[in-house]
């Protein structure tokens, strides 16, 4: 029997006839019939749905401060995320650290709540896959400086702080350290980095005087975007993560087009005559009369074709 007519089986039995109509007919498009984790959902799990609708489980919590950077709410409670992310941010940040001493540590903005779901603030940030970075910093002299929080840089680099005649101006180097170590992580799969466009090519241009490989300034140019449904992210950047491919069977979905470069999520399992059979065969039960008998799927034995 096939993992997942055993899944669908052993599920059956344990809730009994009352919910086996229910469950063979969400059997036909598995994971179209929840969106959560749920009992009758036991495979789903980790970063489920998508961005904006989703949940979280096993979540793993970004620590308050670590080598390059500190939470910019320490106190804050919605800085949980996919394991793999908060990892990717903290080497990406000490990488930083390493490689450009002496400059200021990274703010980390919003992740997710431990549970996932709406965070004040945000429509996305629902399922651990998205986190915001304050832009690194400098004065206009060069000197490097903390950040000053969510202020807006015009298109030149600079900003003005609020409530104050200083200007800081983006730091450009440490940034696009910053931005390389996350592209070219094995790990996460950057699918968005939202920033508005002038920013971007700040970035790009300055990557390709230091003559980075055009692959990699492909990707850079991609996976950067001026979001058009809300605020351009002048004042800071917005990441976002793909789903893996084990991840994508485990419930995670959407979020952004599945570039290239990604793992390919593996495609919509079907139940087939063969699956049907051997469900029918461990749990007898005729899903049109309620009565047992042979288990036979809505549309015959093999639903959608020969």
């Amino acid at each position: 029997m096939t993992v997942v007519a055993r899944q669908i089986s052993a599920l059956s039995r344990s809730l009994g006839s009352r919910w086996r109509p229910i469950i063979c007919l969400c059997a036909l498009t598995l994971s179209g019939c929840f969106s959560t984790p749920t009992p009758l959902a036991p495979g789903l799990g980790g970063t489920v749905g998508v961005p904006n609708q989703g949940v979280l489980t096993e979540a793993e919590e970004l620590p308050i401060r670590g080598e390059g950077f500190v939470r910019y709410r320490p106190q804050g409670n919605h800085y949980f995320g996919r394991p793999r992310l908060v990892h990717a941010l903290e080497r990406a940040a000490a990488e930083v650290a390493r490689k450009a001493p002496g400059g200021a540590p990274l703010f980390i903005g919003d992740l997710s709540a431990k549970t996932g779901g709406r965070i004040p603030g945000h429509d996305s940030h629902r399922s651990g896959r998205d986190v915001d970075l304050l832009f690194l910093v400098l004065t206009p002299s060069g000197v490097p400086v903390s950040s000053p929080g969510f202020v807006r840089f015009e298109s030149d680099g600079l900003a003005q702080v609020p409530d104050s005649k200083d200007y800081v101006r983006l730091d450009i180097d440490r940034e696009w350290l910053l931005l390389r170590s996350l592209l070219t992580s094995p790990e996460i799969g950057v699918q968005f980095m939202f920033v508005c466009r002038e920013l971007e090519a700040l970035l790009i241009d300055h990557a390709r005087a230091l003559g980075e490989p055009d692959a990699l300034l492909v990707r850079a140019e991609t996976v950067m975007l001026q979001p058009s449904d809300s605020l351009p992210h002048d004042d800071h950047v917005h990441l976002r993560i793909a789903c893996t491919p084990e991840e994508a069977i485990a419930g995670c979905s959407g979020g952004g087009p599945r570039w290239e470069w990604l793992p390919p999520n593996p495609p919509a399992y079907t139940l087939d005559a063969r699956d049907w059979a051997e469900i029918a065969q461990d749990d007898p039960f005729d899903l049109a009369s309620g009565a047992s008998a042979g288990a036979t799927p809505p549309g015959g034995a093999n639903p959608g074709g020969a």
